[in-house]
């Protein structure tokens, strides 16, 4: 079972929901109202750099504020340069959501993104800071966001051993909670999915402490008649029986593939629509998506395609008749062309 403790390290405060869209709302509002950004900068804003800024006739982009808070999060130096020329006011964007440690990293990716460069000094005290501030994170994920290598942060990681809370695991680049032990989360899994085979992905990821993924990974090989955890992972847990709930489902899904009721295939949709929802989420809170641009244009991508089982009921019913087979059609060579697009993307993947 997951604690609360555990629950908390797996979500990630939604940072970037605000900055996902390039037609973000800016605001115009008091100089003064502003509090100084918590830098990453050890240094802190160059004088020389705000100098040429306040001395560029080009108009700069807005500045990143907290808005309940009022503090800056990137744009020190535009903040200072506006004060050099004179202004009372500036533009800025909005972040509603979050708190000092996860509102620092978003400081940080900022700054490796654009602006005055942070220093090699820079970047390893924010991985330091970082490290133990969101110990669930990857070394991976710490390094793409603070712009480091890898082998720099697991460095960093050994030598601060004593600073760094214990976790059950870590979130990688791809956004999944990835037991530091894999077996026992598994093994869980199995045990929930073969007292509850209709439970939901999203339930037993939550309760056995795993990603959706390796949710979706138990109740495959479950399905398949094989062990929860691959041998690779020292998992040896009994096959389920002939005859279990388990197996029953999956015959029967067998079966019925192509001549399933309306009401079946409702309740399958349904549950595929929550756990393709479970999955965007996950993207949502991946480091290397939330904090690049091409990531957010991938994720607005992905969320605009979204269509779940209670909107395509109603958009069934729009359809006019005689355009059925059409819409019908374009509906299979669209999802043709995401299963090429998947392929391709698990052809490629680590381990392919």
């Amino acid at each position: 079972m997951v604690t609360k403790k555990q629950e908390a390290q797996q979500k990630q405060s939604a940072l970037a929901r605000d900055l996902l869209s390039d037609a973000c709302s800016t605001f115009v509002v008091p100089i003064s109202a502003l509090l100084p950004a918590d830098s990453p900068r050890l240094a802190g804003e160059s004088a020389e750099h705000t100098r040429m800024l306040a001395e560029s006739e080009a108009e700069l982009p807005p500045i990143i504020v907290h808005r309940p808070s009022m503090r800056v999060i990137d744009g020190m130096h535009r903040l200072q340069a506006a004060v050099l020329r004179g202004s009372e006011t500036i533009e800025v964007r909005f972040v509603e959501d979050g708190e000092g440690h996860d509102l620092f990293v978003l400081a940080v990716a900022a700054n490796i993104r654009h602006g005055l460069p942070l220093t090699r000094a820079d970047r390893q005290a924010a991985a330091e800071r970082i490290v133990c501030s969101h110990p669930q994170w990857s070394d991976r994920a710490i390094a793409r966001a603070t712009g480091i290598a890898t082998k720099t942060v697991s460095a960093i990681r050994a030598r601060l051993a004593d600073r760094i809370p214990e976790t059950r695991g870590r979130i990688g680049r791809d956004g999944r909670l990835r037991p530091l032990d894999g077996t026992e989360g598994r093994i869980l899994a199995g045990e929930i999915l073969r007292a509850d085979p209709d439970a939901s992905i999203r339930r037993v990821a939550k309760e056995a402490g795993i990603s959706v993924g390796t949710a979706f990974d138990v109740r495959r090989r479950i399905m398949s008649g094989e062990d929860p955890a691959p041998a690779a992972l020292g998992g040896e847990c009994e096959e389920p029986p002939a005859g279990s709930p388990v197996q029953e489902e999956a015959a029967a899904q067998d079966v019925s593939r192509g001549t399933s009721s309306p009401a079946r295939r409702r309740a399958q949709g349904r549950r595929a629509a929550h756990e393709a929802s479970d999955i965007l989420k996950m993207l949502m809170k991946d480091p290397s998506l939330r904090y690049t641009d091409s990531g957010r244009v991938l994720l607005r991508r992905l969320s605009s395609l979204g269509i779940g089982i209670l909107e395509w009921e109603d958009k069934v019913e729009a359809v006019p008749k005689h355009c059925a087979h059409a819409v019908a059609d374009y509906a299979r060579q669209v999802a043709d062309s995401w299963m090429q697009f998947a392929e391709q993307l698990e052809s490629s993947a680590p381990g392919a």
